[in-house]
């Protein structure tokens, strides 16, 4: 079957290849840092990305969606870029712009769930559910690591992300399940 939905395959290329752009920034961030215990979580969210870049492909592959030369480009050098500047930012930027990226992606998973619906399919449901809650879950994280930085309130000012803002509907400690989870990220994305 071929994917009828501009928006869904524009989504699948684009997530494919940033989740190659974060994982990359992640190997830096986590080489930066001096810290084995954050080390570690840094290295296991990098994991989770690699993960998710296969899950994207299997789908991308089981509907004929190509991967887009533009985007695997583009996000490399981002990806490569940002990497590299961990090691010159400082330790809480890298931190800050992580949740920051993370909690937009949250709802690039439920979005690719109700494209599908649009087009009533269901199959992959249970696989962007978990994506999308990973996502949450790397949010919460790096919003833990820096909520008491006397930083937070200037950047969350400019950036429009942090303690009292999100780039996502989703509720970690009441999260909806499967079946109901539809209703996560309804606003387009701007």
């Amino acid at each position: 079957m071929i994917l009828q939905h501009k928006k869904l395959v524009d989504l699948l290329q684009k997530a494919y290849s940033a989740e190659k752009a974060a994982a990359f920034a992640y190997q830096g961030h986590a080489g930066s840092l001096k810290n084995s215990e954050e080390v570690k979580n840094i290295r296991q969210i990098e994991i989770d990305e690699w993960n998710h870049r296969r899950e994207v492909l299997e789908l991308m592959n089981h509907y004929g969606v190509s991967v887009s030369k533009y985007y695997e480009f583009r996000f490399h050098v981002i990806g490569k870029i940002i990497s590299a500047s961990c090691y010159v930012i400082g330790w809480f930027m890298p931190f800050y712009f992580a949740g920051r990226l993370e909690s937009g992606n949250v709802c690039e998973y439920f979005r690719m769930m109700h494209y599908f619906h649009d087009l009533g399919i269901k199959d992959h449901d249970q696989v962007l559910y978990e994506m999308g809650m990973k996502e949450k879950e790397h949010e919460i994280y790096f919003l833990r690591k820096i909520r008491d930085s006397r930083y937070l309130p200037f950047f969350e000012k400019i950036f429009a992300w942090g303690g009292m803002k999100s780039y996502n509907d989703v509720d970690i400690e009441k999260k909806y399940t499967l079946e109901n989870s539809d209703a996560y990220c309804r606003k387009e994305a701007v």
